[in-house]
């Protein structure tokens, strides 16, 4: 007669081999498989990674100068690429200015923006972002505007 922690062992293993998620089947030449021969072996989980979606964040670019008075409040959005560039563009006096937000290398929270339309006007912008959604900072026009810039909700 088997001795209980002796049974234990066998109704576990035998728990264990019924509760498997992956079965290994050795197999003949042929093709056909072994039976007698099956190994079970537990699955592991396999990781999902995804890349990380971009998010669009708007900006909000308030007149700081005479200049900038002139044609008012402006908008336009930053789409963040997660990989620390994304792309920016705003309408400024019914032109599209288009261009790129890089973050400065070794600070993780400052960064550049610069856009650029078809008709020779141009923007640079300094930002400094608080949270990974949130910023402020200033932006210069070639038309001479200046402008306070909050980025994010």
């Amino acid at each position: 007669m088997l001795r209980t922690p002796l049974r234990v062992l066998i109704a576990g293993s035998f728990a264990a081999a019924a509760l498997a998620g992956c079965y290994v089947v050795p197999v003949a030449p042929d093709g056909t498989p072994l039976h007698s021969a099956a190994v079970v072996v537990p699955a592991a989980p396999v990781p999902v990674y995804a890349p990380p979606m971009p998010s669009v964040l708007q900006a909000r670019l308030y007149p700081a100068n005479d200049a900038a008075t002139r044609t008012g409040m402006l908008s336009g959005t930053v789409t963040n690429m997660m990989t620390g560039k994304g792309r920016f563009q705003l309408d400024y006096a019914g032109e599209l200015l288009v261009g790129e937000a890089t973050r400065v290398p070794g600070d993780d929270h400052a960064g550049l923006a610069n856009a650029y339309g078809p008709h020779g006007t141009f923007m640079s912008c300094e930002y400094r972002m608080t949270t990974p959604y949130q910023g402020t900072g200033t932006c210069r026009v070639s038309t001479g505007a200046q402008y306070q810039v909050h980025i994010g909700s």
